[in-house]
Parts: C-alpha cells; structure tokens; sequence
C-alpha cells in the first residue's frame, strides 16, 4: 500500500527508492548464495560419488538464505539491546546461542582472530595526581 504525501512526493520516493534499492541487493545476495551452494553442493556429492538434484540444491539455498537473514536480525537486536550501533564478535556468537556447537566454533574463531591480531592497544601511564605531586613536609 502507497501512503498519500501532501503531494511533494519527495520523501515518498526516498524511502521507495531506498527500498528498491534493498530489494535489489537481497535478491543479488540470494543469487550469489545459490550459486555458492549449488558450487559447494555439487563438489561435496561429486566426492561422495552421487548426484544431487536441482530442487534440492534450491531448497538448501533457500534455507541458508533466510537463516542467514534472520541471523542478521538477531545480531542487530542485540547490538540495539546492549546501546551499540555497530555490532561485534560477542552479537555474532551470542545469535548462535541455539546451537552449541557452532557457538564453540565461533568463540574459537574469534579468538584466534584475537590472537592473530596485534596489539593495537596503547598503554597509558597514570598520571600522577595533584595531591601526590605535592610534597610534604615534616
């Protein structure tokens, strides 16, 4: 359904171009998604020595894509929950919280991304306050 504006249209279609826009970018991902896992599908069952058929293939796609998108769901939630804008590393695992597993994977990857990194962090002195600068006399 289309709202009726005061006829300037202007803010209208901002927001319909920018949903358009989102549109667009959905349906490249889910393409790309398929073809990944019609690559991946493929490969795996060509090593196994099977075939696997296209509406299988399709229907896994499908499925990564929509657990993906509410996988991102989630992690926005709980960027938005903590007051953050941005989301980190503990949102992405803490969005796997239904599968143990795959949340042990994820606490393993991140800190080996942790350990692989350098240490950006700048240690600071303390500065010494005005009382202790004082000295005292007998």
């Amino acid at each position: 359904m289309e709202t009726l504006g005061d006829g300037s249209g202007s803010e209208g279609e901002s927001d319909k171009e920018r949903e358009e826009e989102a549109l667009e970018a959905a349906a490249l991902l889910r393409d790309r998604l398929r073809l990944s896992v019609i690559s991946i599908a493929s490969s795996h069952a060509k090593t196994l020595g099977m075939t696997i058929s296209e509406p299988v293939v399709a229907c896994i796609a499908d499925l990564a894509f929509k657990q993906a998108e509410q996988m991102g769901r989630d992690v926005e939630l709980f960027a938005q929950h903590a007051g953050r804008k941005s989301v980190n590393t503990e949102d992405v695992i803490l969005s796997a919280h239904r599968n143990e597993h795959f949340m042990g994977l994820l606490r393993n990857f991140a800190q080996e991304l942790k350990e692989k990194e350098p240490c950006m962090e700048k240690k600071r002195k303390k500065k010494a306050s005005k009382n202790e600068n004082k000295v005292q006399e007998p």
